[in-house]
């Protein structure tokens, strides 16, 4: 009787474990990879704002329309970084709701 509960308890202890590893490293995972895209994203933006810039300077000899489309740009930029901050968040969560329903459905067998 002891030895059983003793194997039982090992054996919800290691999937615990295993649960907990494997978690950590999905999220590990998915926040390098947002934070490569918004790098690049972050990255082509930039230049985009760039070319744009020299490019309407050149055609437009007015600096209230440069300024227009360097403030657009930028909005442009932080809701990018926003939405992918925010996707990090809710994979995070599922992660998390995860695990606990993993957990529960180890104790529960």
């Amino acid at each position: 009787m002891v030895v059983v509960v003793v194997v039982v308890v090992v054996v919800v202890v290691v999937e615990v474990v295993v649960v907990v590893v494997v978690e950590v490293v999905v999220v590990v995972v998915v926040v390098v990879v947002v934070v490569v895209v918004v790098v690049i994203v972050v990255v082509v933006v930039v230049v985009v704002v760039v070319v744009v810039v020299v490019v309407v300077s050149v055609l437009v000899e007015e600096e209230e329309v440069v300024v227009v489309v360097v403030v657009v740009v930028v909005v442009v930029v932080v809701v990018v970084v926003v939405v992918e901050v925010v996707v990090v968040v809710e994979v995070v969560a599922v992660v998390e709701v995860e695990k606990v329903v993993v957990v529960v459905v180890i104790v529960v067998v």
